[in-house]
């Protein structure tokens, strides 16, 4: 989705201070969360070619104008999960 796309008031968005965002929908994060909680920094990145099936790279190209952000960060999401359950890590 994109600014132009949206139904969004963008102008009016952009001019609200923080103090009059409605923040009362949200619900407060437990205390275990930030117990748990890492600070993520962004690795370096290196260029690669990858062969991947098609449908995959038309559905991240139509999902986002950041795909490759998006296939990042579901890759990302993949090998978190499962350094959390496996015993051997590389």
């Amino acid at each position: 989705m994109t600014k132009e796309s949206s139904k969004t008031d963008w102008a009016a968005l952009e001019n609200m201070t923080d103090a009059e965002i409605d923040f009362s929908d949200i619900s407060r994060l437990p205390k275990a969360f930030f117990e748990r909680a890492e600070l993520w920094q962004p690795k370096n990145k290196v260029n690669v070619t990858v062969a991947i099936d098609e449908d995959l790279l038309q559905w991240f190209k139509a999902a986002s104008d950041d795909w490759e952000g998006r296939m990042q960060a579901a890759l990302r999401l993949y090998v978190e999960t499962h350094k959390a359950f496996s015993s051997t890590r590389p």
